[in-house]
């Protein structure tokens, strides 16, 4: 079994990659190490396992369709997980080119060409950003999602759609896996749990929307992971399944987290959230444990314990205990 991961330098597609490794899997991996965030930080997730016997990297865009089909001509992959895109839900706005160019028309390339070499299951890294502000609580992979707050959740939607179209009439097995808050070793520096602890360590001020009255569904990368490589394992036919903990976190009482971890009071300021920012968020599970077995496991503190120490490690240099 072969199996593609784009967005392979990133932080979920670094850390997938790797555990596919180490279980035995062949794997093919995609990354362009654009500048959304700093490449050397991309480059340094792939150093652990970049000479792994079992794996080819090509620093490819996804967007380029001719290399697309020449990589799946060579190699045949037998699963796609597409985790590769622009994220971001505020860097999208007044972005919805990019977006729409690197999102959508970047994974229809790598869809038709699943569609062409007989490519088994194709499993797409979706976010819980489509649902907007809806009324269902927790958030229930039935609800329409019709009304994104901007660009990125928008440009997701519209693969989920592509995806049920590529199944429909091609029967290619298509997972869309809607993520929900992911943090963990590696985070992107764009991301709250990153720059939070950076802030923190650094005296700078943190904008904390509402007052950190804001629930998120937060949920350790290796649990996403492993949730991932289920899916990548089940012919589902078209499927949307949430990846999430289930157990919302007050953003104040996470804040606290780090810095008690770090061992610094944070600077704070405390604007109203954004339009594009709903208030709660929270995954029902039930059919990711249904059809993937799927079983989250790791709290707050012990994750974002696991982020510190893998930030001390890899950006300030210390040695960890």
């Amino acid at each position: 079994m072969s199996i593609l991961v784009t967005g392979a330098a990133g932080f979920i597609g670094s850390t997938l990659t790797e555990t596919l490794l180490a279980r035995g899997q062949h794997v093919v991996a995609l990354d362009n190490f654009n500048d959304y965030y700093a490449p050397a930080r991309k480059r340094a997730n792939i150093v652990p396992f970049q000479d792994h016997p079992n794996l080819q990297f090509y620093e490819q865009d996804f967007c380029d369709k001719a290399a697309i089909q020449q990589i799946f001509a060579r190699h045949q992959p037998t699963a796609v997980a597409h985790i590769g895109a622009y994220g971001g839900v505020r860097y999208s706005i007044g972005r919805a080119d990019l977006y729409t160019q690197v999102n959508i028309a970047g994974t229809v390339n790598l869809l038709e060409a699943a569609r062409q070499h007989q490519t088994e299951i194709f499993v797409f890294a979706s976010t819980s950003s489509v649902y907007g502000h809806t009324d269902q609580i927790p958030f229930i992979e039935t609800d329409p999602c019709n009304y994104p707050l901007a660009p990125y959740p928008a440009s997701k939607k519209a693969c989920e759609l592509m995806g049920y179209t590529y199944f429909n009439l091609h029967q290619l097995n298509f997972t869309a896996l809607r993520f929900f808050s992911v943090y963990g070793p590696r985070g992107r520096p764009d991301m709250m749990p990153f720059m939070v602890t950076e802030r923190v360590v650094n005296d700078q001020e943190i904008k904390l929307f509402d007052a950190g009255q804001l629930y998120r569904d937060w949920t350790y990368v290796a649990d996403i992971v492993e949730g991932i490589i289920a899916a990548l394992e089940r012919p589902l036919g078209y499927e949307i399944i949430n990846l999430g903990r289930g157990e919302p976190v007050l953003m104040a009482d996470f804040v606290n987290v780090i810095e008690t971890l770090v061992g610094k009071k944070a600077i704070l300021s405390t604007p109203p959230a954004p339009p594009s920012e709903p208030k709660y968020t929270r995954a029902s599970i039930d059919k990711a444990q249904r059809l993937l077995d799927y079983n989250p496991c790791t709290s707050v503190a012990e994750g974002l314990a696991q982020l510190w120490r893998w930030y001390q490690a890899e950006v300030l240099r210390e040695p960890t205990q």
